[in-house]
């Protein structure tokens, strides 16, 4: 069994114990080995179900060693925790003056100090040293401690006894999912995909789902096959990108360069990149291909069944990549080669522009105040029908706008009926502002239509009104549609603040249990611990992440980051700038909620971002600890503990400058995980309005809880609290698997 298969259970809260690695009979007892396994895994927040640890005690020690090694790399107690600061629970009174007295002794030689392995002089009477285990002036670690992990008095993840069957159908789920996967799935699906066969007649609903499968079987030299799945030239083209990228989303190459461009720009002009990085982006993106390659993207092009006009009114909006891929593939040449008569004739048709724009005729229509001509063409594309029913209800009137889209409801899958729900409230509200993130951009704040002006507040009421009740009409309807004989039903509390997994979708790995963005997760003790790990097998270099938070108060915001160590509420465990090599480093932020509530704060925001030109490293691992007991801190600062982890993430996008990874409401003692994306340097860059409006978009998510208990209500189930006693048992373990949830939803 190979390990990715096992990372992959262990994100679910299992592990899979293959036939194989069996090597003697069901013990009565638990032998010696199984025992010191199973308090090891204590340490690392784990415990074993009954099933799982019965499977266990009957594999060999080796084998039970290379099964705790893994969940040690899972919980990443093999990585350096070692921060800046010993003991930086404790300020060490640092300040601006010290860095500038320090600065006159550097550049001027003067020979009263310390001198440190960086080559920094420290001099007398500013930093205390004795405090560090780096430089305090230019942020490099020279000592490390080691990671002391101990059994502790919090609740242990249980994990439970997975086997290859429940990987096959987690596959299938994967496959199934009416939903767009988010990185850990589709990480997931990468490992699943070469491990087991696809399963015939298996129907792949996302377009980037399937650019996975596809990228499987050209790998394994099956480019006939992987051409059945291809059925407009959108898909060759999101294909070929993926390939080229590693984007699964058709990122335009201009916004691409355009954000790395940003991303290399620099406070201090001297250290300014952003030229170099732009060129060498340019350069990355250019398309190269082989004979091989492009004759494989002929045929794939010309053996598509679609109408030719059709196909090019789909290349239409991707014109300008469509001539780049067309040169660089060369098909103006396979076109005149015989058998490739249908890709000559889309060739012509494109470059000649022998067709019409749907898009184009619908805003024309919409300009003319052509009502029925309008809809008429709306309703030959429902799903752009619905993303653009709130506009359409703005432009024409909700009464007829809702009349026709009436007509093809049916055809709308279901996943954009439940946004509509969600979405109503926040459009049709004048003083609303929203949210949105372009493909390969940031989280920008937009404001409400101007349109809304036009209407009173009571008329945008009943706008809200008529789309809410038409979509929880169609919710129920399909509840309604599916056969259940059972009688009873558990849903776990937890679900409640838990979003349907729509849109917002996580860009980055959760290497433990994951979480949909907006889930909300309760805070156990009086301190919430900010955690930051980077620079894993990474020579020395100058690597400057930064880990900071901003609190907001009702007239004022304070930041804890490397410029302001200490505020009320926060500490910060020391600016590192360069890592060490090969080990990595650490920074941390302790947040004290009770100092907190005596200053009145609202609610602290949790950010990360790369102070050194570029996007944030590859395997950032960020996230916070919450304890019922006391968080400790070793004599030299190292402050991880993998049983206090709540929730944490692996950076992977390369496009990341800065995240915000958290919101703490300090009042409700509960922290909402999400992933907000901001261009700058430092915390300050991000903005507040923005941050607040993508809140209120997921707080709008209609919850998993809320949806069980509407499915409870139409089909005649009763809702009990024992689920050991229940027909139909929903609780967070059901929840790990976001694809299976959509499938109960959203088919």
């Amino acid at each position: 069994m190979k390990t990715e298969l096992l990372k992959v259970s262990i994100r679910k809260n299992a592990i899979v114990i293959p036939q194989e690695w069996i090597v003697s009979d069901g013990a009565k007892h638990i032998n010696e080995t199984t025992s010191v396994l199973l308090a090891n895994c204590s340490k690392l927040g784990y415990t074993f179900s009954e099933d799982l640890l019965n499977k266990v005690n009957r594999i060999s020690p080796k084998t039970q060693l290379e099964l705790f090694e893994l969940l040690k790399g899972v919980t990443g107690v093999n990585k350096n925790w070692t921060p800046l600061v010993k003991q930086w629970n404790v300020p060490t009174g640092e300040s601006v003056i010290d860095h500038i007295i320090t600065w006159f002794a550097n550049v001027f030689q003067t020979n009263k100090g310390t001198k440190l392995p960086c080559g920094h002089l420290i001099p007398n009477n500013t930093f205390p040293i004795e405090r560090y285990n780096g430089c305090p002036f230019c942020g490099t670690p020279f000592e490390f401690d080691k990671l002391d992990y101990v059994s502790g008095a919090n609740k242990l993840k249980t994990l439970e006894l997975w086997t290859e069957d429940d990987l096959k159908k987690y596959f299938m789920s994967l496959l199934e999912s009416p939903v767009a996967l988010d990185a850990t799935q589709v990480d997931d699906l990468k490992v699943l995909v070469t491990h087991f066969d696809i399963p015939s007649g298996v129907e792949v609903k996302i377009k980037e789902t399937l650019m996975v499968v596809i990228d499987v079987l050209v790998e394994q030299d099956h480019s006939e096959l992987a051409g059945q799945f291809f059925k407009t030239p959108n898909d060759v083209l999101r294909y070929l990108w993926y390939n080229h990228t590693g984007f699964l989303q058709i990122i335009e190459p201009k916004t691409i360069v355009n954000r790395l461009e940003k991303n290399a720009k620099n406070l201090h002009p001297q250290l300014d990149k952003s030229m170099e990085t732009k060129i060498k982006s340019l350069a990355d993106l250019k398309l190269k291909y082989t004979r091989s390659e492009c004759q494989r993207y002929a045929t794939w092009l010309n053996n598509l069944t679609l109408d030719i006009v059709d196909q090019c009114e789909m290349m239409h909006p991707k014109r300008s990549m469509w001539v780049r891929v067309i040169r660089a593939l060369r098909l103006a040449e396979y076109s005149k080669r015989k058998g490739f008569e249908n890709l000559a004739e889309l060739l012509d048709t494109f470059y000649n522009e022998k067709y019409e724009v749907w898009q184009g005729k619908v805003n024309e229509n919409k300009l003319k105040s052509d009502t029925e001509g309008t809809f008429a063409l709306l309703k030959q594309r429902p799903g752009l029908f619905t993303r653009s029913l709130f506009s359409s209800m703005l432009w024409f009137g909700p009464d007829v706008s809702i009349k026709h889209f009436k007509e093809v409801m049916d055809k709308v899958p279901s996943r954009l009926i439940f946004t509509l729900n969600m979405y109503a409230e926040i459009y049709f509200d004048k003083s609303s502002s929203r949210t949105v993130k372009p493909l390969g951009g940031v989280s920008k704040n937009i404001p409400s239509n101007k349109l809304l002006q036009l209407y009173t507040d009571q008329e945008l009421k009943r706008m809200q009104s008529l789309v809410q009740s038409l979509s929880l009409e169609v919710i129920k309807s399909n509840f309604s549609k599916v056969g259940n004989t059972n009688s009873t039903i558990y849903i776990d509390k937890g679900l409640f603040n838990i979003p349907i997994a729509i849109g917002d979708r996580s860009e980055h790995l959760q290497d433990l249990p994951g979480a949909l963005m907006g889930t909300k997760f309760k805070v156990e003790g009086d301190t919430v611990r900010l955690f930051l790990q980077w620079g894993e097998g990474l020579p020395a270099q100058h690597l400057d992440m930064d880990l900071s938070c901003r609190v907001v108060y009702e007239k004022k915001n304070e930041f804890c980051s490397y410029s302001q160590l200490v505020i009320p509420g926060c500490k910060h465990s020391g600016d590192i700038q360069s890592i060490p090599d090969k080990t990595g480093t650490a920074e941390y932020i302790d947040v004290d909620l009770n100092e907190l509530t005596r200053s009145g704060a609202k609610y602290v925001s949790f950010a990360c971002n790369a102070y050194t030109n570029g996007s944030l490293a590859p395997n950032v691992v960020v996230g916070w600890m919450n304890s019922n007991s006391p968080m400790k801190i070793s004599s030299s600062g190292v402050a991880y503990d993998p049983t206090a982890v709540q929730h944490q993430v692996r950076i992977k996008q390369s496009l990341t400058k800065g995240m915000v990874f958290g919101v703490l409401d300090v009042e409700n003692r509960e922290i909402v995980w999400l992933e907000m994306s901001f261009g700058g340097q430092v915390i300050q860059d991000f903005n507040l309005l923005t941050l607040e409006a993508l809140l209120n978009k997921l707080d709008a998510k209609l919850k998993i809880g809320d949806l069980l208990n509407m499915k409870a209500d139409v089909q005649g189930l009763a809702i009990i609290e024992d689920a050991e006693k229940a027909d139909e048992v929903y609780d967070m373990n059901w929840a790990l698997n976001t694809a299976e949830v959509s499938r109960l939803f959203l088919e």
